[in-house]
């Protein structure tokens, strides 16, 4: 079952034309990667399903409504969240009041309600805080809860980030770079959190990755862009061997010589 459908989507920038006519198809509870190399227009096409850009053209759209144009808010709304290349976390704020951030959209006492201590609102804030700690307890952050989110390492920040977005409670969940930056051991366990949320929350998860080994480790279907626009897509182990992403990779020498080696 297809759950995010993508078709055609363009973003122009003035003369630069960042992606074109990108069409992809993210099936349910499964993990579908975007890569290419660096300047492919991977980020920039995460941004126009986020609704952080809109798109110069075509259609994205989430269970078959179309969701293209939206602002970042009414896109966290409608069941899509996401992760940053850069980490972007409240630094000075303590870890629990970070994923505690991620559940705005589903509170329903609002900033206005929390100030002036409406009816119900101390218990609705109690009930969110009691779901923001199982959401630590589940990416292994349980014990830093009341620590400063700035003070946390690389990887424990990045599995905090992952929490403050299952937070909005996605249906789609979209990872920009995750691993990026992290040791082997924090990508060892990144990977196994990622397959773990996969399975346990049935979720549909897009990745973005340079990690080649992670992504053809856990992804179901892989989407390959350069230059902004689509070269190849497929099965992992059909990826792996196209020529065309073997040169946009490692240029048209490696790419001639894999060919003859075959």
């Amino acid at each position: 079952m297809t759950i995010l459908e993508v078709e055609k989507l363009t973003k122009t920038f003035g003369g630069l034309t960042a992606n074109k006519e990108i069409s992809l198809q993210a099936e349910a509870n499964k993990i579908t990667a975007v890569i290419g190399p660096n300047g492919a227009g991977k980020t920039t096409f995460f941004n126009m399903i986020t609704g952080v850009y809109k798109p110069t053209s075509g259609s994205i759209k989430l269970r078959g409504e179309s969701i293209g144009g939206l602002k970042p808010h009414a896109v966290a709304k409608k069941g899509i969240s996401r992760t940053f290349q850069n980490i972007r976390l409240f630094g000075p704020i303590t870890v629990l009041e970070n994923v505690l951030v991620g559940m705005h959209t589903h509170l329903k006492a609002g900033i206005f309600g929390t100030i002036f201590h409406l009816p119900g609102v101390d218990k609705e804030e109690r009930i969110a805080e009691r779901e923001a700690y199982r959401l630590l307890e589940y990416v292994g952050l349980e014990e830093h809860y009341n620590d400063e989110a700035a003070s946390l390492s690389y990887g424990s920040q990045r599995r905090l980030e992952i929490a403050r977005a299952l937070a909005t409670k996605p249906s789609v969940l979209l990872l920009d770079e995750p691993a990026a930056g992290m040791n082997p051991k924090e990508t060892a366990d990144l990977t196994g959190l990622i397959e773990k949320i996969k399975q346990e929350m049935d979720m549909t998860i897009i990745l973005i990755e340079h990690d080649m080994k992670l992504v053809m480790e856990i992804s179901d279907y892989i989407y390959v862009l350069d230059h902004g626009e689509l070269i190849a897509e497929g099965l992992p182990a059909q990826v792996r061997h196209d020529k065309k992403v073997i040169e946009a990779y490692l240029g048209k020498g490696a790419a001639e010589e894999q060919e003859a080696e075959g």
